[in-house]
């Protein structure tokens, strides 16, 4: 499948920026399941430096300054991917995870080595009071780890709420496991902090899922969000995507843009300014099928 990405972020401030420096994580990621055809990416205005590179997790992501007075800023992505549909068999029924939890605490092997870093509890995925023994139910002994962890989706999925009113990018784990409601940064957030805290090596995924319009209503452009997700990682078989907002594996109507510890590895835009006064974002995404 084919799919064209759009995604615009819009800073307004009230008073003028006279210099601001950025990071953006807006374009799709090149894997063995999906590839970015083509893309292009517009910063008005336009910035006086402007640098690409590929970070520590193997994202790209831009860097940019912008040295003359401003109001407004825009950073506009746009891309082509090809999401592969996946071949491989998902080892429901393969090693259990306390299996897993040893293998990454003593495994030197170098894929192991790598994926042990995302054990460790992170910014945003900070464990919190009560976390463990929900994390703990989907973990009876001996459980083959991805029919654990797919349970654990499941029950997050019919636990929690998805209510975009109900918490904010700050909102921690603590908070959301309390209101049992949030975003899919926060059931993501929230997942990830219940695997870490049973040893498995956890990944955040920020991108972009394909939405259709209810039954009989016209596909709003521009009406689409960015989302995001988890991945796990199993030795010998490598990471497992799990979407806990939706109780699904992710397939070709998902796209990869940045992987991380968490959300703050992977901001689409983030930045220090000076100046501005006060400000407002606007965000608009549109993902749709390529014609």
């Amino acid at each position: 499948m084919k799919l064209r990405i759009s995604h615009e972020t819009e800073y307004v401030y009230s008073d003028a920026v006279s210099v601001s420096h950025h990071l953006a994580h807006v374009v799709p990621r090149n894997s063995n399941t999906q590839n970015c055809v083509s893309r292009e990416l517009t910063i008005s205005p336009e910035p006086a430096i402007r640098r690409e590179r590929v970070d520590s997790f193997g994202n790209r992501c831009v860097y940019f300054s912008i040295q003359e007075p401003h109001s407004r800023l825009v950073v506009l992505s746009k891309s082509l991917v090809e999401v592969m549909p996946s071949e491989r068999t998902l080892p429901f029924s393969g090693q259990p995870w306390e299996i897993v939890k040893e293998r990454l605490a003593t495994d030197h092997r170098p894929d192991i080595l790598s994926a042990y870093g995302f054990v460790f509890a992170s910014p945003y995925a900070i464990p919190a009071v009560g976390l463990y023994e929900y994390a703990r139910t989907s973990f009876a002994a001996g459980r083959p780890i991805l029919e654990a962890v797919a349970d654990l989706t499941k029950r997050i999925y019919q636990d929690f709420k998805y209510d975009p009113t109900s918490t904010t990018v700050s909102t921690p784990v603590s908070e959301v496991l309390r209101l049992r409601r949030g975003v899919c940064q926060d059931f993501a957030h929230l997942q990830i902090a219940c695997l870490r805290l049973m040893g498995i090596a956890t990944r955040y995924v920020s991108g972009y899922l394909v939405t259709k319009p209810p039954l009989g209503q016209p596909r709003l452009v521009g009406a689409d969000a960015s989302h995001a997700w988890v991945s796990v990682f199993v030795p010998e078989f490598g990471w497992v995507d799990f979407d806990p907002t939706n109780n699904v594996v992710p397939g070709e109507e998902h796209v990869q843009v940045a992987i991380g510890r968490d959300f703050g590895d992977v901001t689409p835009v983030r930045g220090v300014i000076l100046g501005g006064g006060h400000h407002r974002v606007n965000v608009a995404v549109d993902v749709a099928p390529a014609v």
